[in-house]
């Protein structure tokens, strides 16, 4: 099964972070590919793109600033599937891919990344949603929701849009 490639780009404004690629993206090889993943919507929808871009597309993030990887590489129907030796691993190359691209914010998408990316243990004091008081090797942490139609807690295009809008902003 083809993998979506890591969109790389040298001082991105943002580092887009995916838990891993769905089912979809992981036939098709490009990120957010999903035919009920709005990903590439809200990029254009909240003004982050000029344009909207498909998921055929993906490498033309730099282009705007943006670089875009995923924590793990292999491809789930549901990230519940991934084991915690799978998601320890891809934290620390994660770190890694952080400091050799120095991007200026670190965008996790979705919210269950947050404690696994930043290594917090218990109750979150900044649990949801929005800016993080963390730094990532230098970058800014940010959370938007999962754009995933299986996300039950931001079920709506709606829901979804003022994150990335918020984001942008930020």
């Amino acid at each position: 099964m083809p993998r979506p490639r890591d969109v790389i780009a040298k001082r991105p404004r943002i580092l887009f972070v995916g838990i891993n690629p769905g089912a979809t993206s992981g036939k098709v090889g490009h990120h957010f590919a999903g035919a009920g993943n709005p990903f590439w919507k809200l990029l254009h929808a909240s003004n982050l793109t000029p344009l909207e871009l498909t998921a055929a597309e993906d490498g033309r993030l730099p282009e705007f600033g943006y670089a875009l990887v995923n924590l793990c590489a292999r491809p789930t129907k549901t990230a519940a599937e991934l084991s915690r030796p799978e998601l320890a691993r891809g934290r620390k190359q994660l770190v890694e891919k952080i400091r050799d691209m120095k991007p200026a914010v670190v965008a996790l998408v979705g919210i269950t990344l947050y404690p696994i990316v930043l290594g917090l243990k218990g109750k979150l004091v900044n649990p949801g949603p929005g800016a993080k008081p963390d730094t990532i090797e230098g970058a800014r942490v940010f959370v938007v929701p999962n754009p995933s139609g299986l996300n039950a807690s931001f079920p709506t295009f709606e829901a979804k849009l003022p994150w990335f809008e918020k984001l942008r902003d930020y």
